[in-house]
């Protein structure tokens, strides 16, 4: 067993009476302060003006979290949830969802971009698309730390013991997804920041969306399945999700090169 990490890390920083800080929430605070120094180095650049920069972010995070818990609710634990509708708002409790807040930062961006008619709405869906691979690379660690979203075992001496929940070496789908994601973030960050491609309205988000959302897809096959409705089914739902990312995406690069690169700039 010596290539066996066993990973025990208390979930909770610190308690004081009824404040509780968690690693996860540690870093899901993260995504948003990286993020900010991110956006004004970027709208610096652009000669956005930085009063707009806020109004974005705020967009940004009751999308992103609106968004995530929603998309639990709905995907993942409807019957629950709509007998249970108190629980809802009981976020706390764990019960987030990426796609969820996938759905609901485009919607926090779209309502944005339509109230800042300098900046339109794949304007801005390009320009937060390598923030938003950063921050699901982070997120991921704050899985990690959760000790939750396992991978399958490993069936063999080596792989990630979650004691918390058995004693059975697995897949550490946490990193590979964090790693995989930051790869990316430093991918579309050089295609920002070196190329011209930014001018051309939705090719950074189609990367983004035609190389991260397979690559979730493909590590899905990893993981343990999140809900018991899922048990059989050929595709898990996170697998599901991703299949509208991945059309979105592809369409949003063919968009470029079928029709006038004039006639985009929307």
């Amino acid at each position: 067993m010596q290539n066996v990490i066993v990973w025990n890390i208390d979930p909770v920083i610190f308690s004081w009476g009824i404040l509780t800080i968690r690693w996860y929430g540690l870093f899901f605070a993260c995504v948003f302060l990286i993020g900010g120094f991110i956006g004004s180095w970027m709208f610096k650049r652009e000669a956005k003006p930085p009063e707009s920069l806020d109004r974005l972010l705020m967009h940004m995070i009751f999308g992103v979290v609106i968004g995530a818990r929603l998309g639990h609710v709905i995907f993942y634990d409807p019957v629950f949830y709509f007998t249970h509708p108190t629980e809802i708002i009981m976020i706390w409790r764990g019960g987030l969802s990426s796609h969820g807040g996938g759905i609901g930062l485009i919607t926090a961006i779209f309502l944005y971009s339509r109230k800042t008619p300098d900046q339109p709405f794949l304007w801005v869906l390009d320009r937060t698309s390598f923030e938003i691979a950063l921050g699901a690379s982070i997120i991921r660690i704050g899985n990690l730390f959760n000790s939750e979203i396992l991978g399958k075992p490993t069936g063999s001496d080596w792989g990630v013991i979650f004691q918390r929940h058995d004693s059975i070496p697995r897949h550490p789908t946490q990193v590979y997804e964090s790693m995989s994601y930051f790869f990316f973030f430093m991918v579309l960050l050089f295609l920002y920041s070196k190329t011209d491609i930014g001018k051309k309205p939705g090719m950074l988000s189609g990367v983004f969306l035609v190389t991260m959302l397979p690559a979730r897809l493909f590590l899905e096959f990893l993981k343990e399945i999140q809900s018991g409705f899922e048990a059989g089914w050929i595709l898990n739902m996170g697998q599901i999700l991703s299949i509208p990312f991945i059309l979105f995406g592809i369409y949003l690069l063919l968009r470029n090169t079928l029709f006038d690169s004039k006639a985009l700039n929307t």
